[in-house]
């Protein structure tokens, strides 16, 4: 089956109010790297899908971003009993984990994209040579 590609290949993310919201009353320069994280992401990732020459190909650039920012989640979702074992709020820790939660969460919302990551993850499952039952 040929893969068609989408011309209405939008993309848009954000950081969720509830994240900045989250975040202390001294935390506006996290905001602010929050902001310009999130938009270099979509930025960056809008681009490679515009020039992608099928949603296959967009959705694994889409699965790439996933993988690092769960990568980023585990770090720092790692800090967050270190710092409380030194008696240090772990609530910037808390607010990025967040942040990446709600980004991946984000791309799933786009339903051009969300079925074709699935996709993607399970091809890379299997290529890696996972094999479920044996």
């Amino acid at each position: 089956m040929a893969d068609e590609t989408d011309t209405d290949r939008e993309l848009s993310l954000g950081v969720p109010r509830g994240v900045l919201e989250s975040l202390p009353e001294d935390g506006s320069n996290t905001a602010a790297d929050m902001k310009e994280a999130v938009a270099g992401l979509e930025n960056n990732l809008a681009e490679a899908i515009d020039e992608a020459e099928s949603d296959t190909e967009a959705a694994s650039y889409a699965v790439d971003a996933i993988e690092h920012l769960e990568e980023r989640m585990e770090t720092y979702d790692g800090f967050i009993p270190e710092l409380r074992a030194w008696g240090q709020s772990p609530i910037y820790a808390i607010a990025w984990r967040n942040l990446y939660a709600e980004v991946i969460a984000q791309l799933y919302e786009h339903e051009w994209l969300a079925t074709q990551i699935d996709r993607e993850r399970n091809y890379r499952i299997v290529e890696d040579g996972i094999r479920f039952g044996d």
